[in-house]
């Protein structure tokens, strides 16, 4: 078995389809691993498969808790949602179940996606298989924790400033974070719905295009869905000739630990040796990124988490009256993060602060994708540090907010602007992985993936070690 789950997501299907691997066999292996998981990555394990031929031939997908699964607990890490089955599946899991990836699991996450650690989920922080005293990250981290302890062969995730990149980061696995409307969000259970994107967590550039290639739509249930305009190529490219990365001039590196900046620096290295060129580009408002991030991100959410209030579905509390049933089921059913979101972006959203907070955000959002627009004009790729510290410590930044939202530092000026990014390991930092960043211009995934490749290709990055 546990050579099974050696194999990357590729490897696995093609076994299946020559005939060497059975899909049962397959599934069988990676549900006893998430049924034997220690590290909470896991909040439901199927017994069964639910698909199997296809492109992706049987090889099973966990699934972040905030994709709607029918008749399966779908619950977006929240007590307000504690045992919630949905009558409905989310179109980009349905999809990748047609294509033949049966769903093995729903995986832990910060409640509602908000958080950088996966410590705010009602059911308990996840673990980081590199080292169980240290987080994963998040929103994203049961996902990746998953995939990095090879507990499952990839998996879905949601990015809304980082979600993906940033656990992918922590945890030495690849995510990538589509363009906004690649991706069906209908069935996502939201957070913000500008910024939100379904992406794959995978052990390898190659499964992640493999997944990708079979989750873009335009959906009817999904009016800001686009697709993707051209069919997302496998990447193959064993070279960078003749490719511009940005590096930006006006992202600080105060704060970057060391040992971060020192792996992104061989990269680049590593990138001039394979044919590209390193050049300085321009970002000049993306410094504030994280400012108009956390006013847009909680005014959105504080919309959408309205219609939690225990009349519909999830948690009802005992209230005299139904304002105190609203009243209680919201005290009892969000945690403190939730709450403190919810507070914050009612605050911006309140008569005689709209304009000075959230209209302002939103310029300063336009600027940030301008800024994006111009720099594609001179580099193909903008690259960056994924995450400016390596994982951290479980409780170490719990009670310092602001610390926690500067882990997302480099990842929310690509969400604020709606473009793909993604985020593979290029080394260790004190025995724990590094995150190195690219992203381009809007639909430029399959650009991305192939460079991503050439890269990992000569980078070699060895993540067994998460997997014994």
């Amino acid at each position: 078995m546990s050579q099974i789950r050696d194999l990357t997501a590729a490897q696995a299907a093609a076994k299946v389809r020559a005939g060497e691997l059975g899909p049962e066999e397959l599934f069988a292996a990676y549900r006893d691993a998430a049924s034997a998981d220690e590290l909470n990555a896991y909040l439901y394990v199927a017994g069964e498969p639910n698909a199997s031929g296809g492109e992706l031939a049987g090889v099973p997908l966990a699934v972040k808790d905030l994709f709607c699964t029918e008749g399966v607990i779908s619950q977006s890490g929240s007590k307000i949602l504690e045992g919630y089955k949905p009558p409905y599946t989310a179109t980009v899991v349905k999809r990748l179940q047609d294509a033949g990836a049966p769903l093995l699991g729903k995986t832990n996450q910060d409640e509602f996606a908000m958080g950088s650690s996966n410590e705010n989920s009602a059911f308990g922080p996840v673990q980081n298989p590199w080292d169980r005293d240290r987080v994963p990250g998040g929103s994203s981290g049961g996902s990746a924790a998953a995939v990095a302890a090879g507990s499952a062969p990839w998996a879905l995730g949601t990015d809304t400033g980082g979600s993906i990149r940033q656990p992918a980061a922590m945890c030495g696995i690849v995510g990538l974070k589509p363009t906004y409307g690649a991706v069906s969000r209908y069935g996502m259970i939201a957070f913000a719905s500008s910024l939100d994107q379904a992406g794959p967590l995978t052990r390898d550039v190659t499964d992640a295009a493999l997944l990708f290639r079979h989750m873009t739509s335009k959906d009817p249930c999904d009016a800001t869905s686009l697709g993707s305009p051209h069919e997302v190529a496998l990447p193959k490219s064993e070279r960078l000739d003749g490719i511009r990365l940005g590096r930006p001039d006006d992202l600080s590196t105060e704060g970057v630990e060391p040992g971060v900046m020192e792996a992104y620096e061989r990269t680049l290295k590593l990138a001039e040796e394979l044919g590209a060129t390193i050049e300085t580009c321009h970002l000049p408002h993306a410094d504030h990124g994280i400012s108009a991030y956390y006013v847009i991100a909680p005014a959105e959410a504080s919309s959408n988490l309205a219609r939690f209030d225990g009349v519909r579905y999830g948690l009802r509390a005992n209230g005299s009256d139904l304002l105190s049933m609203y009243t209680q089921t919201r005290h009892d059913g969000f945690g403190p993060e939730v709450k403190r979101r919810i507070m914050l972006g009612t605050y911006a959203l309140s008569s005689g602060y709209y304009d000075a907070y959230y209209g302002r955000a939103q310029r300063v959002r336009t600027k940030i994708a301008e800024d994006f627009t111009n720099a594609f004009e001179s580099v193909d790729f903008v690259v960056t540090p994924t995450a400016p510290t390596t994982a951290f410590k479980i409780g170490e930044l719990a009670d310092d907010p602001l610390a926690m939202y500067l882990n997302d530092y480099f990842t929310v000026p690509m969400s604020l602007a709606g473009i793909p990014a993604i985020s593979i390991p290029n080394g260790l930092s004190d025995g724990r992985p590094t995150g190195f960043q690219l992203a381009g211009p809007a639909f430029s995934e399959s650009r991305i993936l192939d460079a991503a490749f050439a890269l990992e290709q000569a980078l070699g990055f060895d993540g067994s070690q998460a997997r014994s």
